[in-house]
């Protein structure tokens, strides 16, 4: 527990975690209220929460998302039952994806349509174009490490690639949130 971060004899830095499907359709439902309470008796710092979704942004003395992540995971399930990945980027991290959109525009155009999938792990190549051959529809993919950008042009409700798609292909899990929560993370981050 606290153990895991005073190991990390380092100046605390910004985290940003995302649970994958909490809180959507009766499953794996967690009140953010005892989300902050769990991470901040871990030993976290100044834990916040955005949405209902499964948006935290902590400081730890931890640097990689990585170690957090699979820390996190376990916690989770162990004192609050809750069994789902968490994915951890570093508020640095947070900047350079913010920072490396390749769809400006769409972003601007209208934010809601364009999503940034985080992923556990980077897709190769040839996953990555085993997903783009399946587009049968208006969607635009570009991959960044271990984020994916997608424009959903025609909407997300409407359109056949998901994220259960997306994992399938890449043969990682992920979550995704809109331009909208990425970007009001990173102003939750920066405060």
């Amino acid at each position: 527990m606290k153990e895991f971060l005073l190991r990390h004899n380092v100046l605390m830095s910004v985290h940003i975690a995302l649970l994958r499907a909490v809180n959507v359709g009766g499953r794996n439902s967690v009140i953010m209220g005892e989300l902050r309470d769990l991470l901040t008796e871990l030993g976290f710092v100044g834990v916040r929460s955005l949405l209902q979704s499964g948006n935290l942004v902590f400081r730890s003395r931890a640097q990689t998302g990585f170690e957090i992540a699979a820390f996190l995971e376990k916690e989770a399930a162990k004192r609050l039952d809750l069994h789902t990945d968490f994915l951890v980027r570093t508020g640095e991290e947070w900047k350079r994806i913010i920072a490396r959109n390749p769809f400006e525009d769409e972003a601007k155009r209208d934010p809601t349509r364009l999503i940034v999938m985080f992923l556990k792990r980077p897709p190769s190549a040839e996953k990555v174009e085993a997903l783009q051959s399946t587009i049968a529809g208006p969607e635009i993919v570009s991959i960044d490490g271990e984020q994916a950008y997608i424009v959903y042009p025609a909407g997300i409700g409407r359109s056949r690639l998901t994220t259960t798609m997306i994992e399938r292909k890449f043969g990682t899990r992920g979550t995704a949130r809109n331009w909208n929560t990425v970007l009001k993370l990173a102003f939750l981050a920066a405060d």
